[in-house]
C-alpha cells in the first residue's frame, strides 16, 4: 500500500498521507463547499439512498405512533370492560347476600 501511495503522491505526500488517515481531497471542497454550506446549511444536497431512509425512518414512526394509539385505545377498552365485569360481579354479591329482614321473630328474654 505505501509503495503504490509513495508512486502517485509523491515520497513526501507518501509519508504525510501515510501517517494521516483522514488525507482526502473532496469535490466539496473544491466545488463550492464553503458557498452551499453558507445557502442550504449542508455542504452537498442530500443522496438518494439518504433520502429514501429518511422516507423510510418517517413511515415507520407514523406507523408506531399509529399502532401505540391503537394499543392505548385497546388497554383502555379492555379496563373498562374489567371495570364493569367486576362491578357485574360485586352486584351479584350484593343482591344475593341481601338480608332476609326479620324472617326470625325475636323472643323476649
Amino acid at each position: 500500500m505505501a509503495v503504490c501511495v509513495s508512486r502517485r503522491l509523491g515520497p513526501h505526500l507518501a509519508k504525510t498521507a501515510s501517517a494521516v488517515r483522514c488525507f482526502h481531497c473532496s469535490t466539496v471542497d473544491q466545488a463550492g463547499g464553503k458557498w452551499r454550506v453558507r445557502q442550504d446549511g449542508r455542504p452537498a444536497p442530500p443522496m438518494k439512498g439518504y433520502l429514501r431512509r429518511q422516507e423510510k425512518n418517517a413511515e415507520l414512526a407514523r406507523r408506531v405512533a399509529m399502532i401505540s394509539a391503537e394499543m392505548d385505545r385497546g388497554i383502555e377498552k379492555w379496563e373498562a370492560q374489567q371495570r364493569e365485569q367486576e362491578q357485574r360481579i360485586q352486584e351479584k354479591r350484593h343482591n344475593r347476600l341481601q338480608p332476609k329482614g326479620n324472617s326470625f321473630p325475636e323472643t323476649a328474654k
